[in-house]
């Protein structure tokens, strides 16, 4: 078991691809801020919340210029049936080797029942059009953590 260590604010953020319209994007390419949002696992109550919380804010999110993408351990069909059936927008990231989760430091120990296990941790990370980490948000509450992360990109982009 190991302790988890998020990158921070001020750090360049590694670089990473996902899939869109069938396309493979480099997050290098993409001109826009990012919200990188770690989750444990598809279609269960927080993640769930948080989910259709990034959805329902969409248009908001397009008004910013903030792309909004998720990352879990799930694989690719399961992120598929997760999407379809909460009609979300953006693209999900199957991490199913935690590459992805190691390099931005999310996947460590966690604690659930009494039962210590590793596991990807609920973490976020605004990064900027250039690549660096604007904000890295450890205590996301599911049901607040768009309007949180639209608040801070407003602050931050002044």
């Amino acid at each position: 078991m190991s302790k988890i260590q998020p990158l921070e604010a001020g750090q360049t953020a590694p670089t990473f691809t996902f899939s869109e319209g069938g396309h493979e994007i480099s997050s290098s390419d993409v001109n826009s801020p990012i919200l990188l949002f770690f989750y444990p696992k598809d279609d269960t109550p927080g993640c769930t919340k948080e989910a259709c919380g990034i959805r329902d804010a969409c248009t908001q999110f397009k008004n910013a210029k903030l792309k909004a993408v998720g990352v879990s351990k799930d694989p690719e069909t399961s992120h598929e049936k997760f999407k379809q059936k909460f009609k979300l927008p953006f693209p999900l990231i199957a991490d199913t080797e935690l590459a992805l989760s190691k390099s931005y430091g999310v996947y460590g120990e966690k604690k659930f029942m009494g039962r210590i296990y590793d596991g990807i941790h609920r973490i976020s990370f605004l990064i900027s059009k250039d690549g660096k980490l604007l904000k890295t948000y450890l205590n996301v509450k599911p049901d607040q953590h768009a309007e949180e992360v639209l608040r801070d990109l407003e602050i931050l982009q002044k």
